[in-house]
């Protein structure tokens, strides 16, 4: 669970330009298998990345630390904050929320409260976090991306706290695409909905399942860029399925019901 507490280092590596004139983004979750490929991708490309996570990431430029707390609205608050320190009056280019997380259980488990709280917690609440910070910080025709997920689209009777949390993600992107949903002008909303990811969790949990349809990180983070620099961005409110085939992934936005 992702929950917020103290500011650390701003630093800005790219020291032949003013930090105004630096590209810039924020990964929520940048501790995450996720987002440490997502961290490291930005920083290869000399861009400044802000991580927001429970603990620090060493190849971020700057870094949010964040402690538990059962309250929404202290997290929320304390993130807020966080980041008008950081950022001051500058904006960012793009925000990614990798932060989430993942439970089984049906509606009969003795498990459903306690994974519904978690799910809530660890999926929507990090998500309608950084549509805030998104609303405050992300410049004009900037990138918002958060994380869904494909088998979320359908019933998810086995995972049911998983199923709910994630569609509620869906429908926070789509409700973006308004006129009036509060992002800066041209920004752009987009949600991932990816099968399963190849990270070494997954690995460990399902040693004899088949690889080949899993998405590699770097095609994430890579996706990611494009759409930042606006190459085949979606339009806003898409929610966007990644698919793998044969060491390749195709993104392709589902067409709202």
């Amino acid at each position: 669970m992702f929950t917020f507490g103290i500011l650390l280092t701003l630093i800005v590596l790219n020291s032949s330009l003013a930090f105004s004139e630096v590209k810039k983004v924020i990964v929520y979750g940048g501790t995450g298998a996720l987002g440490l490929e997502s961290v490291r991708y930005f920083r290869a490309q000399n861009w400044w990345v802000a991580s927001i996570a429970h603990s620090v990431n060493k190849e971020a430029s700057a870094n949010v630390k964040v402690k538990m707390t059962e309250s929404f609205t202290e997290q929320a608050k304390q993130v807020t904050v966080g980041v008008g320190k950081l950022l001051g009056d500058e904006k960012v280019d793009a925000i990614y929320c990798v932060a989430g997380g993942q439970a089984e259980g049906n509606a009969k488990a003795n498990s459903l409260y306690k994974y519904a709280d978690l799910m809530w917690k660890e999926n929507v609440w990090t998500s309608t976090i950084c549509t805030h910070l998104a609303t405050k910080y992300l410049r004009e025709g900037g990138l918002l991306t958060l994380s869904g997920a494909k088998v979320a689209l359908g019933p998810t009777a086995e995972s049911v706290s998983f199923g709910m949390a994630k569609a509620s993600v869906h429908q926070l992107t789509r409700s973006l695409s308004g006129p009036n949903s509060g992002l800066p002008p041209r920004s752009v909303a987009l949600a991932i909905l990816p099968g399963t990811l190849d990270t070494p969790t997954n690995r460990k949990i399902m040693p004899n399942a088949d690889v080949s349809s899993w998405t590699p990180l770097n095609h994430v983070t890579q996706l990611f860029f494009k759409w930042t620099v606006g190459e085949s961005r979606p339009p806003s409110g898409s929610l966007v399925e990644l698919v793998t085939a044969n060491g390749r992934t195709v993104a392709t936005p589902i067409k709202s019901p």
